[in-house]
């Protein structure tokens, strides 16, 4: 069985970033690209801790999908199995360098949350009480500071 695309990246030599992990057309002819969204060097560096990840899924989903004007584009945010990052998929066809200040912004909100985080109930999570905010805070601004706000081109493009 042939690998998928994102299983050919070389995750030996891929960097913190933001990266197209790919563009899909539909059948009507839209374009949905998705996007790597690289926290942490994968087998280089720790993964996130389970609890940032599913704080900082909450937080960015919940940003996300009520952001003007892309919020009408957002179709999917989530965390990366392995835990190094996580995946946003847009409805039209981007570039990496178009989303940085989104990315920007999303990680500031994250980084500056104070508060509930949203949808942290019983009612609403299948594992509600899985979550870190210090952490999550901690890990949005790392990646903020070290990453998006002196993002090189070598984070914005795969690796060959």
């Amino acid at each position: 069985m042939e690998k998928i695309a994102s299983f050919k990246v070389n995750h030996l030599t891929l960097l913190r970033g933001v990266y197209v992990s790919r563009k899909d057309t539909t059948p009507s002819g839209d374009v949905i690209t998705t996007f790597d969204i690289r926290m942490t060097e994968p087998n280089r560096q720790e993964p996130l801790s389970v609890t940032a990840l599913q704080a900082i899924y909450h937080l960015a989903a919940t940003y996300l999908r009520h952001h003007p004007p892309w919020r009408d584009k957002v179709i999917y945010w989530g965390p990366m199995g392995c835990r190094t990052g996580n995946y946003l998929l847009l409805s039209g066809d981007y570039e990496s360098a178009d989303i940085v200040p989104l990315m920007r912004e999303t990680f500031r909100f994250i980084a500056d949350f104070e508060g509930d985080i949203p949808g942290a109930s019983p009612r609403d999570c299948g594992n509600y009480t899985y979550m870190d905010l210090p952490e999550a805070k901690k890990e949005a601004l790392k990646y903020l500071e070290e990453i998006l706000d002196n993002i090189t081109p070598q984070q914005l493009n795969y690796p060959d």
